[in-house]
Formats: structure tokens, C-alpha cells, sequence
């Protein structure tokens, strides 16, 4: 006689997969209201002076929009495969944080000049030093040596290295213009250089040599995934739907906490370059929760692809979409790099790269990447 709970060899009370239908079921639930009713808080506090208990409840939907994007991402990669789950989540992020961007650089200001450097610089070094060390050392903690394929991380990451060179280091020498500034021809050529080399990683990746990007099979390991059959179409276009609701959502209540960031970044007397760091952190959550789960699971190379993706796409499709933008917003645009952060961008390169080319990494790697983040942040905090 069934009683409701599955059992079999090895499974109790509350575990077997009655329990994991169960459990399915409450996620799908809970992460398919949370978005909308954040979108909700979203447009009823826009534009208006929040209080304190308005603030945390804001961050709260902040908080459950971030965990129903990772569920939906997961979704949408389940159906669809890699590298184009990861890409989705890293383009769909991209192009609502390019929107923030603009937004408040509309918004003036003495500080907006420096905004989308700050922004993009942020992101490159929490995906590349954030992420890929928190993923590896995940990895290597839970399988003893994270195993990825050289030749698609390398590729993303020489992708990444030119790009940000190529738009947030080399204004800091060019001599056209005073200061670390691109003159218009120039600040042309970077958006369209950038944006060809966005769409030749994309086509790379997901076409020409999209085996280069597949996760590493393990021996022991299931050829054929979780073992999970695939959503429907039905459920994977519901889940990208409230995927992108919860991006806005994300981003939306990011940008709605920020003032109350910066009243305390004043009020610590830190630099105004935090807040962008701690906006970054917060818009770039579900991409970093989504990579830690696919790292624990050993596909470290789909927590790369999420990585290396989103910092491609954060430099490839800001500086085309801030190029345009300049052309209307005021006061002019700053690109060009600190010598601090010159430095931090120097040895990230070259520690990423010893990472990546091996194709495999330990602990040690893991936590280099996270001490380097840890400067980062630090020296943002104390410059």
C-alpha cells in the first residue's frame, strides 16, 4: 500500500523522491510570486524618499528576487543546455545593469562621469577574482581538484584580459585628450571594436567550438546531467519570463537601497567608489549563487562560463551602450583607470591565467582569486 512517501535502500522518513517532487513543488511556488510582488515594491517606492522599515523590506525582495533568478537560470539551463543556459543569465543581467547605468549617469552629478568605470571595473574583478575563486575553491573542497577545459576558459579569458585593456586601461595613456578620457573617434572605435569581439566569443561559444564550453564529465560521473528530465517548453518560457522579471526586480531595489548606501558611505567618510562596488556585488548575486551551485556539483566550467560571460558582456555591451548614450548625457565620460587599479587589473590577468591554462585548479588557486577580491575591496574601502 502506498502511503505518499516514496522509500527504498538508503532513504528515510522525509528524503527519496516523493520528498524531492515535494520540496520541487515549493520552490516553484515561492520563487513564481516572490518576482512579482517584488516588481510591485519596485514601483510603488521609485522616485520617493524611503524609510528605515521601508528599506529592509525593499531589501528583502531584493534578497528573494536574487534566489528566484537562480532558480529560473537553472531552469532555463536545464532545458536549453550550456553554454546557453549561462548565457542567458549572463546577458539578460547585462543588459538591465547597462540600463541602470545610464539611468544615473542621466541622473548627473559630479560622480557620474566615473560611474560606468567604477561599474564595469567592479564586475570584472568580482567575476574574475569573486567568483572564479569562490567556484574553485568550492569545487576543490568538494571533489579535491576543480577540472575545467582549457581551451574555452582560456579563450573567454584572453576575451576579457583585451577587452577591459582595450576600454578601461588604455585611456589612461592615450594623449588626444587631457586626462583619462577618449576623445570621440576613439571612444567610437573602442565601442565597435567591443562589440565585434563580444559577438565573436558568442558565436565561438555557442556555435563554432561549443564543445570548448561544455562542463568536464568526470569518471563516475552521469554523462547525461542530474538525472532530472527536462522542463517542458511551457515551463522553460514561464521561467524565462519571471527570469527577466526578476532581473528588473534585482536591479530595480538595487537601485533603490543605493540611496541609503551612499547616506552611509558618507556618513563612514568612505569613498564614493564603494557604492558601485556594493551595487556590483548586489546585481551580480545571482550569476555568483548560480555558479557556487554549479561548482559543487563539479561543472566547474559552467561556473567559468557564467563568470568570464558576464564580465564579457558587462564591458562589451556597456561601452557600445555608453558611447551612444554620451552622444545626450552631460558632462564628459571617464574611462581610464586609477595607477592602483591598474596594478589589481595587471595581476589579476596574469594569476588568471596561470589558473586557467592547466585546466585544472586546487585550493591554492581558489584562494588567491579571493585574496586578490579582498584587495579589491579593501583598497576600494582604504585607496
Amino acid at each position: 500500500m502506498s502511503t505518499g512517501t516514496d522509500t527504498g535502500p538508503g532513504s528515510g522518513p522525509g528524503t527519496g523522491p516523493g520528498t524531492a517532487r515535494r520540496d520541487a513543488r515549493l520552490t516553484r511556488q515561492w520563487t513564481t510570486w516572490v518576482p512579482p510582488v517584488a516588481v510591485v515594491v519596485l514601483a510603488a517606492g521609485w522616485g520617493r524618499a524611503l524609510p528605515g522599515p521601508v528599506v529592509a523590506v525593499v531589501g528583502l525582495c531584493l534578497i528573494g528576487s536574487v534566489l528566484s533568478a537562480v532558480h529560473h537560470a537553472e531552469v532555463v539551463a536545464h532545458r536549453v543546455g550550456e553554454p546557453f543556459g549561462s548565457l542567458v543569465l549572463a546577458v539578460a543581467v547585462t543588459v538591465i545593469e547597462v540600463g541602470l547605468i545610464v539611468m544615473l549617469m542621466a541622473g548627473g552629478g559630479d560622480k557620474a562621469s566615473t560611474y560606468a568605470r567604477d561599474t564595469v571595473f567592479a564586475a570584472v574583478m568580482i567575476t574574475c577574482n569573486g567568483v572564479v575563486g569562490l567556484s574553485v575553491l568550492v569545487a576543490a573542497v568538494r571533489h579535491r581538484v576543480a577540472v575545467f577545459n582549457a581551451e574555452g576558459s582560456g579563450g573567454a579569458l584572453a576575451t576579457v584580459t583585451t577587452l577591459a585593456a582595450m576600454t578601461l586601461v588604455l585611456p589612461a595613456f592615450t594623449t588626444s585628450r587631457p586626462g583619462p578620457q577618449f576623445t570621440g573617434a576613439q571612444l567610437a572605435f573602442a565601442a565597435v571594436a567591443s562589440l565585434c569581439l563580444y559577438g565573436i566569443f558568442v558565436t565561438v561559444q555557442t556555435i563554432r567550438h561549443r564543445e570548448s564550453f561544455l562542463p568536464v564529465v568526470r569518471e563516475g560521473d552521469p554523462a547525461g546531467g542530474d538525472g532530472h528530465d527536462p522542463p517542458t517548453v511551457r515551463d522553460t518560457w514561464w521561467s524565462l519570463a519571471l527570469l527577466l522579471v526578476a532581473l528588473v526586480a534585482v536591479v530595480g531595489n538595487a537601485k533603490l537601497v543605493s540611496p541609503a548606501i551612499e547616506d552611509g558611505v558618507e556618513s563612514a567618510g568612505l569613498p564614493h567608489a564603494v557604492v558601485g562596488v556594493v551595487i556590483a556585488l548586489m546585481v551580480l548575486l545571482p550569476e555568483t549563487l548560480a555558479a557556487v551551485r554549479a561548482a559543487s556539483r563539479g561543472r566547474v566550467q559552467t561556473s567559468l562560463n557564467l563568470a568570464y560571460g558576464s564580465a564579457i558582456a558587462s564591458i562589451g555591451l556597456t561601452v557600445p551602450a555608453i558611447a551612444l548614450a554620451s552622444l545626450w548625457l552631460p558632462g564628459p565620460l571617464v574611462l581610464g583607470l586609477g595607477a592602483l587599479h591598474l596594478v589589481l587589473f595587471a595581476l589579476t590577468a596574469v594569476v588568471s591565467a596561470l589558473t586557467v591554462l592547466p585546466g585544472r585548479a586546487t585550493l591554492l588557486q581558489g584562494g588567491v582569486h579571493l585574496v586578490l577580491f579582498a584587495a579589491f575591496v579593501f583598497l576600494s574601502v582604504s585607496p
